[in-house]
């Protein structure tokens, strides 16, 4: 979900401290280079993988966990070097786009080594997972170095309404390295604001509703969430098999296609994938610098009207796109928007009961092993895991009955009829569209421990512009397409399923023109100039 640890007093020296400069570990052209630059340099003997994992390893130990401490990294890999080491050994002439690129994981995601798996809670630190998730199982694979796991909002935001974004009581409170009194959002929010500070290549966040789409607006950088079924769920600690699916987050469009190419395809442990391998692909062949050109976009006003420097990016973000080629129809309504909360609600109360304790079943080594005993553990542990809001999220699903139920079965079809075929696909048919266009979210929000999140998107009915397409199952994509008060603003493409090529297409087309992204400078707040580590 898009919503929301380490102790009380360390959560609040985050928030208020002045951090000390820190020295600049990898140069600006390391750090934030793309995956073809950084390939380019391995070719040529510049640079190998080993060196480069040793400069992300540094850059987070100054960056993430001293100087701005960003606290968007949870744990690193501790075989990490060696495991570079091991790819330059066997490294060749031919070899895919992301053999020997750092990778970072959300901490909801499986890994059969060392670190664990927590989803940011202490009630899963007893034993790291048995396996690989299947994506990473891909990831190795294609020869990417799993680099380590990123923070994340606890329980990918699904405990309590009023948490704040980014905070987990094993990682603490995340910060947004443009301005770090500002949120990351959630839940893949040390996903978000590692990419964007350059402590890893890429990284792979995961979305129930929101949760890569947020992040990647606030933190300025792009993410990609896939059509469900396109990446394998198996081994990543669920809210709703009806929802989650894990994604790309990158500064690039051509990075986020890259990565999405790797993680693509058919898994036997994900029955929901069966599909996949029909449409997945080189992702990279849509890469096209007139990609806007031709293209018939509609404007959803309704997911917009409700922050004004979003609106503002958004009318000079369909002014470029006009200026591109694109056809612009403006607006179009999506029909259904207002109901589809309420029906998936439920689906989602009913589903993390139901996923939840199915996926503790498989994990071996842990004291927890059903939502009750969650629900129990935070209640024990509630000065580490409730110091600032509760769990009444995990207390309504505990109480929901099985899949079976009226209730249960009559929401889900409601959710998926009116969000796909008589919302989203409804609106694409009507006007012969291509895409449809909002803005992603607006600037970042201050980060408010007590009140929780303070998101401000388009209509007080709905969710966010990232609904319709999380409870349909639908593909996004959230590009940076401009600035307010320093503070990077997106807009965000979504269409009909398996629509990735297309989305991919008019997201490039669009970022080679807007050339909005923007190393950050770690700023203590809005307009400050004074910043915690240089470029």
């Amino acid at each position: 979900m898009n919503r929301p640890a380490v102790h009380l007093a360390a959560l609040v020296t985050a928030l208020l401290a002045v951090p000390a400069l820190a020295a600049e570990v990898a140069p600006p052209e390391v750090a934030y280079a793309s995956i073809e630059q950084l390939q380019q340099r391995m070719d040529a003997g510049t640079l190998d993988s080993r060196q480069l994992t040793q400069a992300s390893l540094e850059r987070i130990q100054r960056i993430d966990r001293a100087g701005p401490t960003l606290r968007a990294v949870i744990e690193t890999n501790p075989d990490a070097l060696e495991l570079a080491g091991a790819l330059d050994a066997k490294r060749t002439k031919a070899h895919g786009p992301l053999y020997g690129i750092p990778v970072l994981l959300k901490d909801n995601i499986d890994t059969g080594d060392r670190m664990l798996t927590t989803a940011g809670s202490l009630a899963l630190t007893d034993a790291p997972a048995p396996r690989d998730a299947g994506l990473v199982e891909r990831l190795r694979q294609a020869g990417a170095l799993i680099l380590g796991k990123t923070n994340l909002s606890e329980w990918a935001n699904f405990r309590s309404s009023h948490a704040s974004s980014g905070w987990s009581g094993r990682g603490g409170q995340t910060r947004n390295p443009y301005a770090l009194d500002r949120n990351p959002c959630g839940s893949s929010a040390g996903s978000g604001a590692a990419v964007a500070a350059g402590l890893a290549t890429v990284a792979i966040g995961s979305e129930t509703d929101g949760s890569i789409i947020c992040p990647a607006s606030m933190n300025g950088i792009v993410g990609i969430k896939p059509t469900l079924g396109l990446v394998s769920r198996s081994g990543i600690v669920p809210i709703s098999h009806n929802q989650d699916t894990a994604g790309p987050m990158a500064r690039n469009v051509a990075d986020a296609a890259a990565l999405l190419s790797v993680i693509a395809g058919s898994d036997p442990r994900d029955p929901a994938t069966a599909e996949a391998d029909r449409h997945a692909t080189d992702y990279t062949k849509f890469l096209d610098p007139n990609g806007l050109r031709g293209k018939r976009i509609g404007v959803v006003r309704q997911l917009a009207g409700a922050e004004p420097n979003a609106d503002r990016v958004l009318e000079q973000s369909i002014a470029l796109m006009k200026a591109q080629g694109a056809i612009i129809v403006d607006p179009v309504t999506v029909p259904h928007l207002a109901e589809l909360g309420k029906p998936e609600t439920t689906v989602l109360l009913y589903d993390f009961k139901h996923d939840i304790n199915a996926y503790l079943a498989s994990r071996t080594g842990l004291k927890v092993r059903t939502l009750a005993d969650l629900i129990a553990f935070n209640q024990a542990h509630a000065a580490e895991e409730m110091p600032w809001f509760g769990q009444e999220l995990f207390e309504q699903a505990e109480q929901k009955g099985p899949l079976s139920d009226k209730a249960y079965t009559d929401a889900l079809a409601e959710a998926k009829r009116l969000s796909g075929p008589q919302g989203i696909d409804a609106a694409l048919q009507a006007q012969h569209l291509d895409a449809l266009l909002a803005p992603s979210w607006g600037p970042a929000f201050m980060t408010d421990p007590v009140l929780g999140d303070h998101i401000v998107s388009g209509d007080p009915t709905v969710a966010g512009a990232s609904q319709p397409a999380a409870v349909s199952g639908y593909p996004s994509i959230t590009v940076p397409a401009g600035w307010a008060h320093g503070l990077p603003v997106g807009i965000v493409l979504f269409g009909a399923k398996w629509s990735e090529p297309t989305l991919i297409a008019i997201a490039y087309g669009f970022e080679q023109q807007a050339k909005a992204w923007r190393a950050p400078q770690f700023l203590q707040t809005v307009g400050s100039q004074l910043a915690a580590s240089p470029r």
